[in-house]
């Protein structure tokens, strides 16, 4: 047997193949190894645990709901209504639909507020719900602030809103509103009528003045197209026109002054003409 010598000058030769396949082997071909993956079984075990799990939790939420709005322990023992001075309570109580053993959840407080502040007197209403098992109704009441004259008295705010008949004799700080139709005065129990804000904007107009001069105004009579007729306490008809109020008003004031500090009596004065003074003399 020949023996030959490889160094790295000697020309390359193909090595031979010293050794035989197993005939066990032979044929098969070696493929990449494959990744072991999670068995389908093992998922669909995830995925129903973490069903049970929201199911249980959404069973438990509405078991406590239920629970909150059924037991005892929030049934309304007691309403207490806070603000009224001149609405009886038990008006108050009835109007917002609220009864003892009512749960307290159960109360919807934008509901009893909207029905309360229909009352004609309330201004604005408030609903607390005091844990575990009271409620506290809070109210302003509207204010009157003069009368309205109209066949019979009707107390009005400041808004000219209504707030009821008077059917005893009494007097305002402020001048009396004739002039005024019964419609109005239906509609005026929810919305105020032109003509009645404009009286109360001429009474305000009085009133910023910082005189006696509104209480020596008794009565605005608004039926006039012409604008508002005043009368003084001593019967003297006023035309005051149907702008530029807090101008003529002044000039009232100064017209007022000079009668007074002359002794003369007139039964009219008339301030519609934007330079001058109509005067109208009484008849002694």
């Amino acid at each position: 047997m020949s023996r030959v010598l490889i160094t790295p000058r000697a020309p390359t030769r193909a090595l031979g193949e010293f050794g035989q396949s197993a005939s066990s082997v032979a044929g098969q071909r070696v493929g990449r190894v494959r990744r072991r993956r999670p068995a389908r079984r093992i998922r669909w075990l995830r995925v129903l645990a973490t069903v049970a799990a929201t199911a249980a939790s959404a069973a438990a939420i509405v078991a406590s709901g239920y629970w909150v709005l059924t037991t005892e322990r929030f049934a309304v023992v007691a309403v207490e209504v806070r603000g009224a001075s001149r609405v009886p309570p038990q008006r108050i109580l009835e109007a917002s639909g609220i009864h003892h053993g009512q749960n307290l959840w159960r109360i919807d407080p934008a509901r009893v507020r909207a029905r309360l502040e229909e009352m004609p007197e309330i201004r604005r209403a408030d609903v607390v719900r005091e844990l575990p098992n009271r409620v506290a109704i809070v109210v302003e009441e509207r204010r009157p602030f003069t009368l309205v004259h109209a066949a019979r008295l009707h107390w009005l705010d400041e808004d000219g809103r209504v707030l009821g008949d008077e059917n005893r004799a009494v007097s305002t700080e402020v001048p009396v509103i004739s002039g005024l139709s019964e419609e109005e005065l239906v509609t005026m129990r929810t919305t105020p009528g032109p003509r009645a804000r404009a009286a109360i904007a001429l009474i305000r107009a009085l009133l910023r003045t910082g005189s006696a001069l509104a209480s020596e105004i008794s009565e605005i009579d608004m039926s006039r197209p012409e604008g508002p007729v005043l009368y003084t306490v001593d019967g003297v008809e006023v035309r005051l026109g149907q702008d530029d109020w807090e101008a003529r008003i002044g000039r009232l004031q100064g017209v007022l002054a000079q009668l007074g500090a002359s002794g003369e009596t007139v039964s009219s004065i008339d301030l519609r003409f934007r330079d001058q003074v109509v005067l109208k003399t009484a008849v002694k």
